[in-house]
């Protein structure tokens, strides 16, 4: 029997309105991501977060994007999550805490070596590659050299940073990622995306799983 045909799962990230959940759930995005932390122009709070996964179904999943938080703040959101995303400088210990699978981000600075982050995240569920900019965790809407990842990693990599609609084809034929992970990209304004642009994202990723078959 032969090997099924791998596909590019999608997470769209940053969502704050209902309308948005339900645009990126009938696009068909595999995962769903909540800022959780206040720095950000996408940051939601407990109260939305309730709100937001509570109209997530069955079979998408729900993500939540901390950074350096405290462990009562991710115990208290993780409740209404199905995966938690560390976008700091926390530990293994910390990533674990909460007791619910995670994965770690990793801003791409030069000299970083995947391998050896993957063994020191050895319990990631998979590390999400983004761009580096100094004292920024993320959210940059830049992109980064993709073929600076590894051809074998030892982690199921996600692949982010500055993807959109007219770029996620190429991220893919050139990084082979497990799955990409857009906001901006797909967005009116921070915290506002476009339903348009979200099935284009999606609609280019299928394409791009289809010509590499």
């Amino acid at each position: 029997m032969s090997e099924p045909l791998a596909r590019t799962r999608v997470k769209i990230c940053g969502l704050a309105r209902e309308a948005d959940v339900e645009a990126a759930v009938a696009a068909g995005a595999d995962a769903l991501g909540f800022v959780l932390w206040a720095g950000s122009r996408r940051a939601v709070d407990e109260t939305q977060l309730a709100r937001l996964a509570a109209r997530v179904p069955a079979f998408v999943t729900r993500v939540g994007l901390f950074v350096d938080a405290d462990a009562d703040w991710v115990a208290r959101c993780a409740a209404h999550l199905d995966l938690l995303q560390f976008h700091g400088n926390e530990s293994p210990a910390a990533c674990a805490i909460a007791g619910r699978p995670w994965i770690k981000a990793l801003r791409m600075r030069d000299g970083l070596d995947v391998h050896a982050a993957a063994a020191t995240y050895a319990n990631a569920r998979a590390l999400l590659l983004d761009a580096y900019r100094p004292g920024v965790p993320g959210g940059t809407g830049e992109t980064f050299d993709w073929s600076r990842i590894p051809a074998n990693p030892t982690k199921p990599v996600i692949l982010a940073g500055g993807l959109t609609p007219d770029n996620v084809a190429e991220a893919i034929a050139v990084a082979h990622p497990f799955a990409v992970d857009v906001s901006g990209g797909v967005e009116i304004e921070p915290g506002r995306k476009d339903p348009r642009r979200i099935a284009a994202f999606l609609s280019a990723v299928q394409n791009a799983d289809r010509d590499a078959r």
